[in-house]
């Protein structure tokens, strides 16, 4: 009795629509757009056109005083001989592939210690969450400037113990340093995310593991982390984008510049060099899609790498 009852209603179901259905759709998409009309028109005006304006730009030359002229590819190709965007490139590199690992891991530790159930755990939350608020402001960069500052906070601390402390923002060995140590203090975001997918981990595999005489490292190795695994190609991924796109820790520290030595000339930088301040805004536009190409290209190696480490329920 029940089966023919849920075969009737699968042929209602699928049965056509009558016209006042029909009509009654036809409104409902209506109501959709309208609510959607804002977003599109953001997305075409501010997103679409300003990327299709670029493209273009990137075949020409144009300094925002005359007329764009078509150069084809002589953009890309000045790209290959012009040692300072190749500079820049490593230094990116550098920021990406030491600062984001290092980031993931201090988020992931911290999400460790609060998943322990301390108490005025939303507290801490908020306080370890605050510099993913604040670290990306100039107003923190400024900060960031003056503690390492060759009479800054850090050397006033280490002149306490007897040490002479460089100058950490001046010396081009160890300016790079502090930025990706500013960028690491601003893990935050992903610890949230790691806490919450820690919450998300049954109970009883660990009690499983209690009872077959597992280590602390064993269940971290053997559970979290395969468990966890989803959520930390979330946040290596975002991570990994927002670091490539870093502008603001590198122009405050360095002044704009990207010294000393070009040591903190980040790719954004020197893009942001010579759009802004040279006005060649055809190669500016040609470095913009050369940088997208990368970020997309680090995306979908990570994509691809994700199926031989990442688990997932299914």
């Amino acid at each position: 009795m029940s089966a023919l009852g849920e075969l009737s209603k699968i042929k209602r179901r699928t049965a056509p629509k009558t016209a006042e259905e029909k009509k009654a759709d036809r409104r409902d998409n209506k109501a959709a757009y309208i609510f959607l009309l804002p977003w599109i028109i953001g997305l075409a005006f501010i997103t679409v056109g300003p990327m299709l304006a670029s493209l273009y730009l990137s075949f020409t030359d144009y300094n925002l005083l005359q007329s764009p002229n078509w150069i084809g590819l002589d953009n890309f190709a000045r790209m290959l001989k012009d040692t300072r965007l190749h500079n820049s490139l490593g230094v990116t590199f550098t920021y990406v592939l030491v600062g984001v690992p290092i980031q993931l891991a201090v988020a992931l530790l911290i999400a460790l210690v609060l998943d322990k159930g301390i108490r005025g755990l939303p507290f801490y939350r908020s306080v370890f969450y605050l510099p993913s608020l604040l670290g990306g402001s100039v107003a923190i960069a400024i900060l960031w400037k003056q503690i390492f500052g060759t009479t800054g906070l850090v050397n006033q601390l280490l002149a306490l113990i007897g040490i002479q402390g460089p100058g950490w923002i001046s010396d081009p060995s160890t300016a790079l340093g502090s930025i990706i140590l500013l960028h690491v203090w601003t893990f935050g975001a992903p610890m949230i995310i790691f806490l919450a997918g820690l919450r998300q981990i049954p109970a009883m595999y660990y009690e499983a593991a209690d009872v077959d005489g597992a280590s602390t490292w064993q269940k971290f190795i053997k559970i979290t982390i395969p468990l966890l695994s989803p959520i930390i190609f979330f946040n290596l991924v975002l991570q990994i984008i927002g670091a490539f796109q870093s502008f603001t820790q590198a122009f405050i520290v360095s002044g704009g510049s990207g010294g000393p030595s070009d040591s903190t000339m980040f790719f954004t930088l020197y893009l942001y060099q010579k759009g802004f301040g040279q006005f060649d805004m055809g190669y500016a536009s040609a470095m913009a899609w050369v940088l997208l190409v990368i970020i997309g290209a680090f995306t979908a190696i990570n994509f691809v790498a994700s199926k031989y480490w990442v688990f997932y329920d299914d």
